[in-house]
């Protein structure tokens, strides 16, 4: 059973940038992406998942390590100082590579 490496890139963030994230992903060439309301505190303090307008989304992408640099860069140079965001990439192995 062979095993392809990958990246799994993480984007938790305000639920306003949601569409645009997925965009961003879309253009970048990514074949799709999970995404869900969470909850969770910290720098910007205390964020609760009640109020889907003023919430956070976490959405994971898998792509290539090239796509993920770039998705990293890229939300970085246009959102970071603005919006709260983390974004993080995760080495992973899939088994049916063609899908990412």
């Amino acid at each position: 059973m062979p095993l392809h490496p990958m990246k799994l890139v993480t984007i938790i963030c305000e639920a306003i940038l949601e569409e645009r994230v997925v965009e961003l992903l879309r253009e970048s060439g990514a074949h799709g992406h999970t995404a869900f309301n969470v909850r969770g505190s910290g720098h910007q303090g205390e964020r609760s998942a009640d109020i889907a307008e003023t919430g956070n989304v976490q959405i994971q992408v898998i792509v290539k390590p090239a796509v993920a640099e770039a998705l990293l860069a890229h939300l970085h140079a246009k959102w970071f100082a603005s919006y709260a965001m983390v974004a993080y990439e995760s080495e992973v192995r899939v088994l049916r590579p063609g899908k990412f």
